[in-house]
């Protein structure tokens, strides 16, 4: 029992100073000189900004991951391109409906094309579409296919941006923190750590507001580019489906 009452002791001691922590940063930053307060209002920013990237393209891509599954359901019982196109507007999020579309349009150029003609005054006589050229199809898919990976890639580079330069924005000022902690020491003369140490703890805030920013992003710049592959494959599988149903039944 002793030894649970000087634990307790111990965590009771030791709390205080951790909840003045919070504190302590704000007045350090209330303090810091103007240029170190740049410094950090722009970290902020990259971090504000990050951040609402992060949350919109999460969303997106969760909406983008439903729409597909439901698109590819719709896609693998329907019978006709024609039923799946009728469906396509309510899945605008889903990118498979971007290549299905490119594709569907080009068959029916296609058809437009091998479709022959009628003389006047006879009646038209249904014949079995044909495609022209199916290397022509599979283009249109990957052009397709191309731009919708572009949405999806789309602000992630300011992900990757803020990645790369708030720790060396935050290591900036670092370095002017430092300078002023010295040029102190040589003005007074004196090594005292009073006059050392908000000069110190200052600069080192900047790395840590540096850190702050570019953890997060580096993480979801990784997991978000993961996720933009794994719709590339998507997308490269679909196309194959695709061609195979065209070809199976158009040539």
């Amino acid at each position: 029992m002793l030894g649970f009452h000087v634990l307790a002791l111990q965590v009771q001691d030791g709390a205080a100073p951790v909840a003045g922590a919070g504190s302590d940063v704000i007045r350090v930053i209330v303090q810091a000189t103007p240029l170190n307060q740049a410094v950090l209002a722009i970290l902020l920013l990259f971090s504000i900004a990050s951040w609402a990237i992060i949350i919109y393209k999460v969303l997106i891509f969760r909406r983008s991951q439903s729409q597909t599954a439901r698109f590819l359901d719709v896609f693998r019982r329907s019978s006709k391109f024609a039923e799946v196109q009728a469906v396509c507007p309510t899945l605008p999020a889903s990118p498979l409906v971007g290549v299905f579309q490119a594709g569907y349009a080009e068959l029916n150029a296609q058809f437009r094309l091998t479709q022959p003609a009628t003389p006047p005054g006879t009646t038209p006589v249904a014949s079995k579409p044909m495609l022209k050229s199916l290397n022509a199809v599979d283009r249109a898919l990957l052009r397709a296919a191309t731009a919708e990976i572009n949405k999806l890639e789309k602000r992630l580079t300011f992900l990757a941006t803020t990645a790369s330069i708030t720790p060396f924005i935050g290591l900036f000022g670092t370095v002017v923190g430092i300078m002023i902690a010295f040029y102190r020491i040589g003005t007074t003369g004196s090594t005292n750590l009073a006059i050392v140490g908000p000069g110190i703890s200052e600069a080192l805030i900047a790395t840590a507001a540096g850190l702050f920013a570019a953890i997060p992003a580096v993480y979801f710049y990784n997991h978000l580019t993961t996720r933009v592959k794994a719709f590339a494959a998507e997308m490269d599988d679909f196309s194959l489906e695709f061609l195979n149903i065209a070809e199976r039944n158009f040539t």
